[in-house]
């Protein structure tokens, strides 16, 4: 009997294996076609699939899973339809919910998925494995929508559409309208798109696909199914314009009878959006406002690299993945801190004070050409202009007088990108700087590429970039160089990629672009193994290790050899994820950086790090994030540890609260603090160094199309000097009388408060508060609460801002303007 039942429960277990290959190996190597109908009715989009012309559509269904169990159908069944007139495309999807009081519908700011379900469609419009666009809506209605490219996936990029959701006994509806003028495609009387559709259900973490989407391949596009059936649809004019008129107030105390507390600003520009052609946009901002983008995390640096701060003003983050090739632009320099801004003190006269420096340029304009032809090759064309920027200082005559700190500016960019078979591409890209007057101008070109294999497993690239700085009274331009070449597994469990790159001495895109590490030669290896599917009690397991060797360009030295790594795993139950980091840099560093003078170097010890990470399962109300890393160094009692909190509550499907709090202590660091031309002195020092940083985020969403945000964050850093040192030729520190103070206590506060209401599509309301308050100054304050008391009771900068944004579509207009003729 026992033997029966072991024979029974083996042929049973190899039925179940062999199913399960079966299903994987059809559910990955099946490419499928939807048909989609045209209608003469128009479908009404309020969630509600009971419209007529629904039943002539074809049904798309079988959804596969990526996640959790890649290759195995979903057990909640989804079935989707596709009509189309002449002027939009519609969506209609059955979402089947044996649960459906389970479906989770969080309300959330648009492109954000929060807490709820999720349903979308992906549009390949020229059928070229490469770009596409993705509508998504939430189960509690919020719209995402996102580009999609080669190697890019931009949420920023926003198209105006209609969509509207239904939870209802079976589960949930999703009714969509796309119009033409959202999308790109060829003039054709008979054409084919790529096409998927994605499911989440985010109560069991699982997403599915109607075309399978294998996570061992990097090439999502690629894995479309097609859409047929589409014919005698005809681009339109693609023409809309977005006024605005913004009003802003300004409060800061002065406290000086030569200079206004409280300012006052109308201004008002428009941006514009032109399609000259199927493939081609042309965007515009004319007179553009960025005054309510969310203020940067400031910070005390005290390295020798500059800062990179997130790119937030609209214009600037939709429909830039041309311009991002080869990484090679950083937009943060348009409109960015003037050339010449930390300039202004040294020009001072005897008896001058500086009254007015801006930190920033005011920018007059900005223009995007970007598009594909039908040979696949994307072309991009940027340009954009600046003002004159000047700071105000004032005698003890009370007389003013102005300082250029930055003249009037072009900046250009040309992209070309070649896409070829199986993911890859070819491209160029040219950047230009051009400055009025007598500044230095810059420009930077280079060319890159990419080579998959059919499967998409292997992969090689590279990419060669010149810089040239052209000053007025220079004879030639002062000329760098920069390349890379790598080569790897791309695709599969297990993936790796070995790569070489050499930025010479005199290599310099940082007028448009941004290059932390100049001067330097790096080889590196990385080991990546991956495991997608679910074994034991894990859902899935990502594992990194990285080897990187890099040496000086200019002298040819060696600077650093670092072993890192980093596993990270989540859980079946709960969804429980954790990770553990660790690296070694086993022999001493030799660190041309840090003094600051070329050829000079500080031999940075040997060092040890590990952390890790935990996160609990954000489906609950109550989540937590902790992270945590040490460092120590062969070094006295030198080492860094750090510590940050996030939990994070959702009191309800409007209302949510995030709260981050972050320390990091660096005890016995070594650091540059000054240099002496004329003794040729550099002089480092000992500091214990301590940051604290808390951030508060909360926000209430009203409906799905109107928020009120609040923001706040304080920073506080400090670093107190112990001992100073002369640094020596061979890069070791040696004691000696140094008299200056060089501690520093630096405190940055902001809140963030913003309304948001789009009353209609495309058009916006927003209310913006923001505070602001930067404070730095040689006298340490030990006391965390000290700190935050002072910065709230010192002067404040207090800006209250209203901008109105209306979407105008030239469609719309024209139907309007017919029907009116006819009446």
């Amino acid at each position: 009997m026992f033997i029966g039942n072991l024979v029974v429960a083996n042929m049973n277990k190899a039925r179940f294996i062999f199913l399960f290959f079966i299903s994987f190996f059809i559910g990955f190597s099946q490419q499928k076609s939807l048909n989609a109908v045209r209608t003469d009715v128009t479908p009404k989009i309020d969630g509600i699939l009971d419209d007529t012309c629904w039943t002539k559509a074809e049904i798309a269904g079988g959804f596969i899973q990526r996640d959790l169990h890649p290759g195995l159908p979903t057990e909640q069944k989804t079935e989707v339809r596709i009509l189309y007139d002449d002027f939009a495309i519609y969506i209609g999807a059955d979402l089947y919910d044996t649960s459906p009081d389970s479906i989770l519908r969080e309300l959330s700011t648009r492109d954000n998925e929060a807490n709820a379900e999720l349903f979308g469609v992906f549009f390949d419009t020229y059928n070229d494995d490469i770009n596409a666009y993705g509508f998504f809506v939430t189960s509690a209605g919020t719209q995402i929508d996102a580009r999609y490219s080669t190697d890019n996936q931009d949420f920023d990029w926003n198209a105006v559409w209609m969509s509207s959701v239904k939870i209802n006994e079976k589960g949930w509806a999703v009714e969509m309208r796309i119009p033409y003028s959202a999308l790109r495609f060829a003039q054709k009387d008979i054409q084919t798109w790529g096409f998927n559709s994605i499911r989440k259900i985010r109560r069991l973490r699982e997403n599915s696909f109607w075309n399978t989407v294998n996570p061992k391949i990097n090439a999502l596009v690629r894995q479309f199914g097609d859409l047929t059936g589409l014919k005698n649809i005809k681009p339109p004019v693609r023409l809309s314009f977005s006024p605005y008129i913004a009003s802003i107030i300004n409060h800061y105390p002065y406290n000086d009878k030569d200079v206004k507390d409280l300012t006052y600003n109308l201004s008002g520009g428009m941006d514009v959006k032109y399609g000259l052609s199927d493939a081609f946009t042309l965007d515009m901002t004319l007179v553009p406002d960025f005054s309510q983008v969310q203020s940067d995390n400031q910070v005390l640096n005290l390295s020798p690299f500059e800062v990179q701060f997130q790119e937030r003003r609209p214009f600037f983050t939709e429909g830039t993945e041309l311009f991002n090739k080869g990484g090679l632009f950083y937009s943060r320099r348009v409109g960015g801190v003037p050339i010449n801004y930390g300039e202004v003190y040294s020009q001072l006269r005897d008896g001058e004070r500086v009254i007015k420096n801006p930190v920033q340029t005011q920018l007059l304009n900005a223009t995007k050409l970007s598009g594909r032809t039908s040979n696949k090759l994307g072309i991009g064309v940027f340009n954009s202009l600046s003002n004159n920027t000047y700071a105000t200082v004032q005698d003890t005559l009370g007389d003013t007088r102005r300082i250029l700190t930055s003249p009037l500016t072009n900046y250009n960019i040309v992209v070309l990108d070649q896409a070829l078979k199986n993911n890859s591409f070819v491209n160029f890209i040219n950047t230009n700087v051009t400055r009025e007057g007598h500044f230095y101008d810059a420009n930077v070109t280079g060319a890159g590429f990419r080579f998959n294999d059919k499967a998409n497993m292997y992969t090689i690239g590279g990419s060669a970039v010149t810089s040239n700085l052209l000053y007025p009274d220079s004879a030639g331009p002062y000329t760098g160089y920069s390349a890379k070449l790598d080569f790897g597994k791309s695709g599969g469990n297990f993936k790796w990629n070995v790569y070489n790159s050499i930025n010479t001495d005199k290599y310099d895109p940082n007028d448009l672009g941004i290059l932390l590490l100049s001067n330097n030669v790096e080889t590196g290896l990385d080991l990546n193994y991956n495991i997608y599917k679910p074994f034991w009690k894990v859902n899935n397991c990502f594992n990194n290790v990285y080897i990187s060797y890099q040496r000086m360009y200019v002298p040819d030295a060696f600077w650093n050899f670092g072993i890192y790594a980093n596993h990270v795993t989540t859980f079946t139950k709960q969804f429980f994820t954790c990770g553990i980091n660790y690296g070694i840099e086993p022999v001493i560093t030799y660190d041309y950086y840090e003094p600051r003078i070329f050829g000079r170097f500080y031999t940075y010890p040997v060092n040890y790090n590990g952390g890790g990470f935990i996160s609990s399962d954000y489906r609950k109300p109550f989540a937590l994030d902790i992270s945590t890393n040490y460092r120590v160094f062969n070094e006295y009692d030198r080492n860094y540890i750090n510590l940050a909190v996030t939990p994070r509550y959702r009191a309800s499907n409007k209302l949510s609260f995030i709260y981050e709090v972050a320390n990091n202590i660096k005890t016995d660091d070594v650091g540059f603090v000054n240099y002496d031309p004329y003794s040729d002195t550099i002089t480092f020092g000992r500091r214990n160094t301590q940051t604290v940083s808390n951030t508060f985020t909360s926000v209430y969403k009203f409906t799905n199309k109107m928020s009120l945000s609040f923001r706040l964050r304080h920073y506080w850093s400090k670093a107190q000097y112990s001992e100073y040192y002369q640094l020596g030729d061979d890069g070791y520190l040696n004691s000696y009388a140094y008299q200056n103070d060089h501690n520093v206590n630096y405190n940055a506060f902001n809140i963030d408060m913003v309304y948001f209401w789009q009353f209609a599509p495309g058009s916006e309301l927003n209310i913006v508060w923001k505070n602001s308050v930067l404070k730095r100054n040689n006298q340490i304050i030990n006391d965390y609460y000290e700190n935050f008391k002072g910065s709230v009771s010192t002067a404040q900068n207090n800006m209250i801002s209203i901008k109105v944004l209306y979407y105008i579509d030239y469609l719309y207009i024209k139907k309007a303007f017919n029907k009116t003729s006819k009446v």
